[in-house]
Parts: structure tokens; sequence; C-alpha cells
């Protein structure tokens, strides 16, 4: 996973991956944030989109996150994927 646009103070990022089509946690994960521009495989956990029937839409959301544990941004992205 490649980061851009990550704010001055972030200590962690939360990922999250959702089915918006269906209810099941796909994972996700909180990883520590040192001013890397990509996350290497396994740094967090999660299934990828697998639909049982249908067309289902995922998203990916990453939310810096201070020391404090306040959120500084977030952001997010959606793809459709069709069952094979």
């Amino acid at each position: 996973m490649t980061l851009s646009g990550v704010p001055q103070g972030t200590v962690k990022l939360q990922i999250m991956m959702t089915d918006s089509s269906s209810v099941y946690d796909h994972g996700g994960g909180t990883v520590v944030y040192k001013g890397q521009t990509s996350l290497q495989y396994g740094a967090f956990r999660y299934k990828g989109p697998c639909p049982d029937s249908g067309t289902h839409f995922y998203n990916i959301t990453v939310e810096a996150l201070a020391a404090s544990g306040s959120v500084l941004a977030s952001g997010s992205a959606s793809r459709p994927f069709t069952a094979k």
C-alpha cells in the first residue's frame, strides 16, 4: 500500500476494510507510522474481496492518528468486485 499526504504529527495509521454490501469483518489493523511512503505486505491483516454472489463494494479507510489518539485526517477508497 502506497502512502501520501500523511499529516505531520501522525504516529499511527488505523486501517479498516469493509464490505458495504454485506456484514463481514475483513480486518485491518494499526501500524506505527515513522514517515514511510509505503506499507509492506503483512503490516496489517485483512481478508481480500471475494463476494459469494453478485457485486459487492469494498471500502478501505485509513485514519492518521496523533499520539493522543485523536484522528488528524482520514482517507478512503471504494471499488466493486463481482463474484466469479
